[in-house]
Order: C-alpha cells, then structure tokens, then sequence
C-alpha cells in the first residue's frame, strides 16, 4: 500500500465518520452531510495523487466537506426559490424568504473534526426508536464507525446487498419522516442501540471479517474504547456501559500477542502472556468491579466475567472452563443468540468433554454460513479424535473465511489433519 493509499484508508476510516458527526449537528440534515463528505472522499482520491497528503488531512475533509455542503443547501435555496417565483401560491407563506438552511451558511473551516462528542451524540440520534434496531446499528456502524456495507454485512452474518438495502431504508425514513436530529432526554431508552453499536465497532476492530490484507485494525479498537469512556463519562450510573469497557480492554490488552511476526494467527492458548498489557487488564479487572457494585446484570457484563477468566488466568491450563461454561449458562438466558450459544458449546466441549461440546453446537442453519461455527465444530472433533470430520468442517470454514490471516491458519489446521 503506498503512501496515498494509506492516507486516504485514514482518511475513510478515522476522519470522515467524525467530521460526517460535526457536518450533521452543523446542518441538522444527515442525509445532505453524508453526501457532502462523500463527495470530499471523492475530491481527496482524485486531488492527493496528484497534489500530495496535505498536513491535516483531517482539517482538509472538514473545509472540503463543509463547502460541499454550503453548495448543495445554496443549490436547493435557489431551486425553491425559482418554485416560489413559478408556483407561490403552493406555499403556505409567500412571503417568506427565509430557508432552511439560512442560518448554517457559515463556512468555519475551523471547526474542529475530532470532539468525539460530536460522534458520541450521532450515534444516539441515528439510534432513533422509529428505526428498526438492527437498522440503527447498521446506519450507525456505516456513518459513524467508517464501516463498509461489506463488513457490516459480514458481521451481521447477511448479504452485503441486504445489508445495503437496509442502511438505504433507515436513511430514508430519516429523511422523508423528517425525523429531528436532537438529542433526547431519556438517553437511556436508545442505549442499547448504542451500545451493540460500540461492541460490534470495537469486534471489527479486533478482528476483521473483510477481505482487508491487515487482520486487525487496532485504530478501530481504540476509537471504539475511546467513545465507551466518552458513554462511561456521560452515563456513570449505568452498568452494562462499565461492562462493555472491561471487556473491551480485557481483548485489547492482549492485541499484541494475537499475531506473529507474519502476521499470521496465534490462539489463545499459544500466546505469550508475560506480553499482554497488564494496565489495560487492571483496569478492565477495576471497570467490571464497578459494573458489579451497581448490581444490574446485563450480558456484557457476562462477556467480561468471561474474557477475565481467561485473561487473568496464570496460563491456558489454569482457565477455569467450569466457571466459564456456568457464566455461558446464565448469559444464554439472557441472549440465547446463536453465537452465545456457539461459545456456549465450545466452552461446555472443554469444561467436560469434546463429544458433550458437539452435543451443545447450535443445531439449524442461522451459522451455516458463520466459518468460526465449522472450526469450532473441527476443533471438537479433533479433541474428539475424529480426524475426518475434523478435516471437513475445517475446510467449510476456510471456504466461508475472507480474512487473510484466518485463511492461512485454517489452511494449516487442514494441514495438521
């Protein structure tokens, strides 16, 4: 990847979901702020080839972006003023000269991209009840997390063309239903949508399901921290947002040991732990005590009980698969989503026996096309002794895979077969 081509990847990923934040609260029309900083992605892949990086690419996006907009609102002033001129009496107030849009003419080019506020209020108003949740978690995840309809999509375990069809429903009802782009009250009541949102931004992150060549994006685990501390710091009283934070730090702290010097894949069980980054798991230790103390369970907090006891654990032998396939238990009583129940069975394969884990695997077609269910089921099967099996559920997962590293892994445990 050149030099440009990393810039404008940054550009795409870190600085155009926070200056689509600004440009939205700016003009109260996100549909008009979307196009805007799509249309200065655009200017930026056709101009920096040619002109260079500039020196704040961010600051570059914000000023290019806010004229784009400036354009698009003085193009639709003049086209309603010519339809006044043409038909006025279609108007409830001729006489009115004031738009809209009047009163964000301002061009502020120094405007500053980066309050992550500015994200953080986006995120809750595009988690509005009037949208589906699952249309709330994909608008937000493609306008204010910088994802792709193809890892979003990936991550939804659906089509990218289903995926796509329901970011355009959501931004279209946002539009035509003219719903208002201010905060409410009672944050609370759109706080899950948010906080999926984060989780989901923060596992993209930490594990791509794209075709991207870099296995992690390390820069999206810390964005997706950065604004669960900015929910922590809004919303102190709440439990599940401390949750989130543990088990996001727990997963980081171990983000330098996850891979090798090429790159590839190392597990859990194989990686060095006198490396893993114990501030971060004392504070995620010190982040689950508080989510505890406020005693209001919820299923991150379940998750992070879990990813403590591996994180916490001297080494792989001394994980206590009991107590982690107890916490599965209860966390599928509360999310029996068939992903919970995937680990669930892992968890109970180790806890008692690999044919026990078999026995517990999701039985349907809701992770037929999920690869990390078929190499669960190989690696139970090679626990199990049953090589075969093991070899063809390995190569179901390498078929469903995208991510570089995950192919090569899966290739070598076909191989050790």
């Amino acid at each position: 990847m050149t030099n440009i081509e990393a810039a404008l990847a940054q550009l795409v990923r870190q600085d155009a979901p926070r200056v689509l934040a600004l440009l939205a609260g700016r003009f109260s029309d996100l549909h008009l702020a979307d196009d805007a900083v799509a249309d200065a992605l655009a200017e930026a892949a056709k101009q920096w080839p040619v002109q260079g990086i500039p020196d704040n690419p961010g600051a570059w996006l914000n000023r290019v972006a806010s004229r784009r907009a400036i354009d698009r609102v003085r193009r639709l002033d003049v086209e309603r003023r010519r339809t006044r001129v043409a038909a006025h009496e279609l108007h409830a107030d001729p006489n009115e000269t004031t738009t809209m849009h009047d009163t964000f003419l301002i061009d502020d080019p120094s405007s500053d991209p980066n309050l992550p506020e500015d994200q953080l209020r986006l995120m809750f108003l595009c988690c509005h009840p009037a949208l589906s949740t699952d249309a709330q978690v994909a608008l937000t995840l493609r306008l204010i997390a910088g994802l792709t309809t193809d890892e979003i999509a990936a991550a939804y375990l659906i089509p990218t063309p289903t995926l796509a069809q329901r970011i355009s429903r959501a931004k279209a009802k946002i539009r035509d239903a003219a719903i208002p782009l201010h905060l409410p009250q009672q944050l609370e009541h759109r706080l899950d949508a948010v906080l999926s949102v984060l989780y989901l931004v923060f596992n993209e992150g930490y594990l791509g399901r794209g075709e991207d060549p870099e296995p992690m994006r390390v820069d999206l685990c810390e964005e997706a921290m950065r604004l669960t501390r900015s929910l922590v710091e809004l919303l102190p009283e709440h439990a599940e947002i401390h949750g989130l934070l543990a088990l996001e730090l727990f997963h980081h702290a171990r983000h330098d040991t996850r891979l090798d010097a090429n790159a590839d894949l190392v597990l859990l069980p194989d990686q060095d732990r006198t490396k893993w980054h114990r501030p971060d798991i004392e504070q995620g230790n010190a982040a689950l005590r508080h989510a505890m103390a406020l005693k209001a369970p919820g299923r991150y907090q379940m998750q992070a009980m879990i990813a403590g006891y591996h994180t916490n654990a001297p080494d792989a032998g001394e994980t206590n698969w009991s107590r982690i396939a107890a916490l599965y238990d209860r966390l599928a009583t509360i999310d029996p989503s068939p992903i919970v129940m995937l680990n669930r069975a892992v968890a109970i394969g180790m806890a008692e026996s690999p044919q026990a884990g078999l026995d517990a695997l999701p039985k349907g077609d809701d992770l037929a096309t999920y690869h990390l269910f078929h190499a669960a089921e190989a690696e139970l099967h090679l626990l199990a002794g049953s090589e075969e099996a093991a070899r063809t559920a390995f190569a179901e997962a390498r078929r469903l895979a995208r991510n570089p590293a995950e192919i090569r892994h899966l290739d070598r445990r076909i191989a050790d077969c």
